[in-house]
This record gives structure tokens, sequence and C-alpha cells, in this order.
């Protein structure tokens, strides 16, 4: 028993290793922002599209709802981006012990 404990520590190990290479995007605003995160749960990857840019320097719109609007996409497309991420690693942990009941990887909201 404990034998197959350490394979499944190194295994697991492992798959922490690749899903840190491995990346999930997500989008916001029809594309307007767009967020790329690793499987380590860190944002690598942040682009504006240059239509959203011109809006905010735009002088005869209202800068503030600019902002706003612009941080609300940002925000959005982190979640989604996370929320993916967070499913990536689900399914990643799952094919590694199929057999285990392991807490939080059958509900993500677990």
């Amino acid at each position: 028993m404990l034998g197959n404990a350490d394979q499944i520590k190194e295994r697991m190990e492992q798959v922490q290793a690749e899903l840190a290479k491995k990346t999930v995007e997500a989008d916001a605003g029809a594309g307007a922002v767009r967020v790329t995160v690793n499987g380590k749960f860190e944002v690598v990857n942040l682009t504006l599209d240059p239509s959203m840019l011109a809006a905010l320097t735009d002088e005869t719109a209202d800068a503030a709802d600019n902002q706003a609007l612009l941080e609300d996409l940002i925000a959005a497309a982190v979640n989604e981006a996370m929320r993916r991420a967070q499913e990536m690693v689900r399914q990643e942990m799952m094919s590694l012990a199929p057999g285990l009941n392991l807490p939080g990887l059958t509900d993500p909201n677990a």
C-alpha cells in the first residue's frame, strides 16, 4: 500500500509539472480582453484589443465609464480563465487517480 502511495505521489508531482506548462484561455467583451492562465493558476498573458484601448483614450467618451467597463471585462476574463484552469487541473487529477474518491475532484465547488 505504501509503495502505491509513493507512486501516486511521484505521478502527482509529474502531473503538476506538466500542468504548469499547460494553458487555458478566456475572453470577455467579444474578445476585447483575452486572458491566458496556466495550470498553476498564474495569469501568463493578458491582451487588450486595440479598439478597447482607443475607446479609453477617446476624448468624447466618458473616461470613468470606459475604465469601469474595462475593469469589469478584465475581471470577467480572469475569472473565466481561472474556472477553465480549475477544470483542466480537476480532469488531470481524476485521470491520475480514477479509483480514488478524492475530495473536490468530482465536484469542482466542493
